[in-house]
Formats: C-alpha cells, sequence, structure tokens
C-alpha cells in the first residue's frame, strides 16, 4: 500500500472522523436514510460531498465516467449505476435524483474522438450518449 494513501488514512482518522465520531455511530447502528441521490462524473476535480456541503449519511452518491445512466434492461446483467438507483430509490427511499455534469469533462470528450483501441468498455459506455453528440466546428475544435 502506498504510504501516501496509509498518511491520508491517519489523517481522516485523527482530524475527520472524531468531529463526526457521534454521526458515524449513529450511522453504523440506525443506517443511512440520506434524501438524496447524487448521480456524478468519477472525475477526480468533482467532490460531491464539499460541492454539496453534505455530512455523512446525507447523501448516496453514485459515479461513473460522464454521469451516464444507462437504459433500463428487463433481462439482468451487471448493471452497477442501474443497481445503485434501484437501491437509493427502493431501498433507502431517496425522495430527490441530482444528475450533475461538469465543466471540462473527459468522458463527454472522449466522445467527440476515439478512445484507445484497448478501452472496450470505456467505447461501449459512451455509445450511451452518443445519440447526444453535436457536430462540430473548426472554431470548436480548437478549443479541444
Amino acid at each position: 500500500m502506498p504510504r501516501a494513501l496509509i498518511d491520508r488514512l491517519q489523517q481522516f482518522r485523527e482530524r475527520h472522523y472524531p468531529k463526526h465520531a457521534a454521526r458515524y455511530r449513529e450511522l453504523a447502528t440506525g443506517g443511512q436514510t440520506p434524501g438524496m441521490l447524487f448521480i456524478g462524473c468519477s472525475d477526480s476535480r468533482l467532490m460531491p460531498q464539499m460541492l454539496l456541503d453534505s455530512a455523512p449519511g446525507e447523501v448516496f452518491i453514485v459515479r461513473n465516467a460522464g454521469n451516464l445512466i444507462p437504459p433500463y434492461e428487463g433481462e439482468g446483467g451487471y448493471h452497477g449505476t442501474c443497481a445503485a438507483i434501484e437501491f437509493a430509490v427502493l431501498v433507502l427511499g431517496v425522495r430527490d435524483i441530482v444528475v450533475c455534469g461538469h465543466s471540462h469533462c473527459g468522458a463527454i470528450r472522449a466522445l467527440y474522438r476515439e478512445p484507445p483501441a484497448e478501452a472496450v468498455h470505456l467505447a461501449k459506455w459512451l455509445e450511451l450518449a452518443r445519440e447526444a453528440v453535436l457536430p462540430v466546428t473548426e472554431s470548436d475544435a480548437a478549443l479541444r
């Protein structure tokens, strides 16, 4: 395990956890009852808890490349985003669902470029947003 990760975990234990220890105990014994499901991009620059100024247990968070939501498929399969939505709504009883996009999204940018040939899962995932791609002009291309 990288030393930096161990140091960060230690900082959490010493600085953050003591401020919220009672709340963490409450959540561990009583379970979570978040009022909101937040679906956001997995981009490392986006920090949902910070963006929403939320405390532990307030927001159920799902993150994926491009904050995309696949269509319902009745035949099953492994659908992590759909499973998380079902869990949030049907088990936790969340009332509000927020889908949050952000500027400079690498996944959305990848819709305008071909991902590496080895990125077969990414290419398939991006098909979810293919219909939303807008035509790019030469002046737009200069911005990429």
